[in-house]
């Protein structure tokens, strides 16, 4: 492997749009990366649109998230690979290189900060879940606490250097290939939702950390593919697969702690919400969601 080298893997589904426009904006990423595009069962022509841009595409077919990924890595000849999804766009050409020199220098999971189309921030990094801590943001606000403390149950928002974070949505994750090879990365049984909380934890439990980055941030337009495959949010899946990925990795006291913070958080929310006559029907939807993922 070249120490130079850094591979991006993609995983498309019906992504061309968003592949154009990530596409676009790696053309001034110097020096230009290996870029491995894993095809999930498209019915558009993103897998001729990375072709013509000179990434190697393998079809896949109809697998999950996770699957795909895989498969990619497996291709990456440099030390580094980025996990990078299609809806994700380069602001500034020096934040590939920079995550991938973050990665040579340490073993972990490195992540960038994200932001929303309109350059708000996005809740991309997130602190163990399944701890006693987490039930105070669920019942006061984290903007109302101390600094500390909100940037330790709210990671996303702190400015500042580097942090370590308990685990971080997996929209964009730079780390050496080989790690991320003895990691799986990710759970081929699984075909979608949570994959990243499961890495992350995992990666945890062996001693590789994930480690958030604020001074870099890349744009994240999210759900461009979920959302129209499960016409919106599909929140018992949600529900379920976070549960399944706490309790494997955690055990059950701390799935008690999650289902506890998830609950009073989406309750709270809602009653908040409602008392501010603003429309609460996700929220309600959510905790419904999670009863209904306990009795099941």
């Amino acid at each position: 492997m070249s120490d130079a080298a850094v591979g991006i893997v993609t995983v498309l589904h019906d992504s061309a749009e968003d592949l154009q426009r990530l596409l676009r904006s790696l053309e001034p990423v110097s020096p230009q990366p290996q870029l491995v595009v894993v095809d999930a069962g498209s019915q558009d022509d993103g897998p001729e649109i990375a072709r013509a841009f000179g990434a190697e595409v393998i079809e896949a077919g109809d697998v999950g998230f996770g699957a795909a990924n895989n498969l990619g890595v497996e291709r990456v000849t440099g030390s580094v690979t980025l996990l990078l999804n299609p809806d994700v766009t380069v602001l500034e050409p020096p934040v590939i290189e920079r995550l991938a020199r973050h990665a040579r220098r340490e073993d972990a999971l490195h992540v960038p900060r994200l932001l929303n189309p309109d350059g708000s921030l996005q809740r991309s990094a997130h602190p163990v879940p399944g701890r006693v801590s987490a039930l105070l943001p669920a019942l006061l606000h984290p903007r109302a606490l101390p600094q500390p403390l909100r940037n330790h149950v709210d990671p996303w928002r702190a400015d500042g250097d580097e942090r370590p974070v308990g685990w971080a949505i997996a929209a964009a994750v730079a780390a050496r290939t080989d790690t991320l090879r003895r990691l799986g990365p990710f759970d081929a049984g699984q075909f979608l939702f949570f994959e990243d909380l499961d890495l992350c934890l995992r990666a945890r439990a062996v001693g590789v950390p994930t480690i958030l980055h604020p001074d870099l941030a890349l744009q994240h337009r999210g759900g461009h593919s979920t959302g129209p495959a499960y016409n919106g949010e599909p929140h018992e899946l949600l529900a379920q697969r976070r549960r399944a990925v706490v309790r494997a990795n955690l055990g059950r006291r701390a799935l008690a702690l999650d289902d506890a913070a998830q609950a009073l958080t989406f309750a709270t929310r809602a009653a908040a919400r409602t008392l501010l006559r603003r429309p609460a029907g996700r929220e309600r939807a959510q905790l419904r969601a999670l009863r209904s993922a306990r009795r099941g």
